[in-house]
């Protein structure tokens, strides 16, 4: 199981956290779409770092085009040196729409278009094969040779697909590298809905679950005393109560009874009743949804919940553990 950390926003914050990230032990790190963009922080990771694996989660797709993206992809594949990988979401309809003023529907016969056409263009790209992607939602039919970039030697980048749902999950099974889980999910909710649906997608194409990384945001709660862990899980509490406001989140709330609690959330939410929203997240809620232990025991507690379960773990370790605390606990949980 692979270790992965986040990367900040903030542009002027990435060369130390990112040097941070790997000095302290983690095989790579993330960078999410929410107020900023996600590709121009990875540049600055790249020239900072070695060694760690630089990737958006996610980048939203239906903001772009795949052409755009091919080319970010390509670009940042070549000056990490091969260690690039790229993460896409489809986000939901109101964003899509509203925020980004883009076309939304069919989301996963979407998806499936958009990652098939960056495919068939990196393909352009690194073999010459003629551009002649003409589906329902995107057509590329035009490359010449002002317009291709200069070849590298690190391949093309891995693609993970982010998703809740089974139809989602399926395709990332069908025709990803990956499958990006939402931070918003519970051990039991990648057994009993994520693993099946993406078994599906495998089935269906024919491959082997090797071939499909599956990567998961952990919500940790720890810290080095009652103080730290106090902070630590008020502020999970904040975060899991506005994941469970949201629509599209319901099911995994539906899956273990609360389908109530996504009802009272979502209505405070409208009413802007942010703070008060963390109060209804009890410690039944917090533990399902977050890995709550001690810095002395989380490594056994996260290896519990996720050891043979996914094969990449995405969490926070407190920044005042020493680097080479944070390496020790890192070590312990890949043994």
């Amino acid at each position: 199981m692979k270790i992965d950390g986040g990367v900040p926003l903030t542009l002027a914050d990435v060369p130390a956290a990112a040097r941070a990230l790997e000095r302290r032990g983690y095989d790579g790190a993330w960078c999410g779409e929410i107020s900023h963009d996600p590709f121009l922080p990875l540049v600055l990771a790249a020239e900072h770092t070695t060694d760690l694996e630089l990737g958006t989660c996610i980048a939203v797709a239906f903001a772009r085009n795949p052409m755009t993206v091919a080319n970010l992809g390509w670009d940042l594949q070549a000056y990490s040196r091969g260690r690039f990988l790229l993460g896409l979401g489809s986000q939901i309809k109101p964003h899509i729409e509203r925020r980004f003023s883009m076309p939304w529907s069919s989301p996963v016969a979407r998806m499936r278009e958009f990652v098939l056409a960056v495919r068939a263009i990196w393909s352009s790209w690194s073999d010459g094969t003629p551009l002649r992607f003409t589906g329902e939602f995107y057509r590329h039919t035009l490359m010449t040779p002002m317009f291709t970039p200069e070849p590298h030697p690190y391949g093309v980048p891995k693609v993970f697909v982010a998703a809740v749902g089974d139809a989602m999950t399926a395709l990332a099974g069908e025709i990803a590298d990956g499958v990006h889980t939402h931070a918003f999910t519970t051990e039991r909710y990648v057994r009993e809905v994520t693993l099946p649906a993406l078994e599906q997608g495998l089935e269906r194409a024919g491959r082997d679950r090797s071939e499909v990384g599956v990567c998961c945001p952990a919500f940790v709660v720890t810290g080095e005393d009652d103080e730290a862990m106090a902070r630590s899980a008020a502020a999970m509490r904040r975060q899991i109560s506005f994941y469970g406001s949201t629509p599209a989140y319901r099911g995994v709330l539906e899956l273990h009874g609360w389908g109530s609690l996504h009802e009272e959330l979502h209505t405070l939410s409208l009413k802007g009743h942010w703070d008060a929203m963390g109060e209804l997240v009890d410690d039944e809620v917090l533990h399902t949804f977050a890995v709550v232990a001690p810095l002395d025991r989380v490594v056994d507690e996260v290896r519990r919940r996720y050891q043979g379960l996914v094969d990449r773990l995405m969490f926070t370790l407190p920044a005042t553990l020493p680097d080479e605390a944070a390496r020790s606990l890192f070590a312990d949980l890949r043994s």
